[in-house]
């Protein structure tokens, strides 16, 4: 059943196509669990040579919206989202795990931290809090 959910996640992300021109990887998906990465490319990095803020909030966002539909159903939008960064992301990668923290019928509140991975290990780099809801709610 597990692998069920990931390989219809997979599918779901294939049909995005802002996700397929980024090339997002759904790395996990359960019941109340989501995981995201993209690779970080020179074109994903602003003046600085970090990773660019809007790519991260792309990424949370998209966790968030995951791991909502994972528990409410397929047919979900975000109603709303904050993310805080904490600490500039460097490396070769980021990845976003999300959770769920509270759900009712029509809405999920959702939990999502954003790690840069390097050659040393990984480093928070932003936490991200969204209401995922029912299309049509």
């Amino acid at each position: 059943m597990e692998n069920d959910l990931l390989e219809y996640g997979r599918a779901v992300l294939a049909s995005q196509p802002f996700s397929v021109l980024l090339g997002t990887q759904l790395l996990t998906f359960t019941a109340g669990r989501a995981e995201l990465a993209i690779e970080l490319k020179p074109e994903f990095l602003q003046q600085h040579g970090l990773a660019h803020g809007g790519l991260l909030s792309y990424l949370a966002d998209n966790a968030l919206a995951f791991v909502g539909g994972s528990v409410l159903g397929a047919d979900v939008l975000t109603s709303e989202f904050k993310i805080n960064y904490l600490r500039p992301a460097r490396g070769h990668r980021v990845v976003a795990r999300a959770h769920v923290i509270s759900a009712s019928t029509r809405q999920a509140i959702c939990q999502c931290e954003l790690f840069a991975m390097h050659d040393k290990g990984e480093n928070l780099v932003a936490i991200a809090l969204g209401t995922i809801i029912k299309r049509g709610s």
